[in-house]
């Protein structure tokens, strides 16, 4: 099955959430932060303006970000989960 947002929103893959700190420490999973860090899949259309014109979407397929933490709607498709976000959750690209 494939899924294409509409608007302004976007489908994204959350990435795993760091097992280790930087000092070395491993995280058990009840010590993990929720993930915020994504990979877009697909993107919608764009938002439409006041005018009627819709204006395109800055972001992409394939692009990394960083996204709030409590933001989106959880979906589940063949199996693997994934995030419809609006554009306006998404906080930077990762470049």
């Amino acid at each position: 099955m494939k899924v294409q947002p509409l608007g302004d929103r976007i489908l994204v893959e959350v990435l795993e959430a760091k097992e280790k700190t930087k000092g070395g420490i491993v995280l058990p999973d009840t010590a993990k932060e929720k993930p915020q860090e994504a990979k877009v899949i697909a993107v919608g259309k764009g938002k439409i303006a006041d005018d009627g014109k819709v204006v395109p979407l800055e972001l992409k397929e394939g692009d990394k970000i960083l996204f709030g933490k409590y933001s989106g709607a959880e979906i589940t498709v063949d199996d693997k989960e994934y995030l419809i976000l609006k554009e306006e959750d998404v906080l930077a690209i990762i470049k």
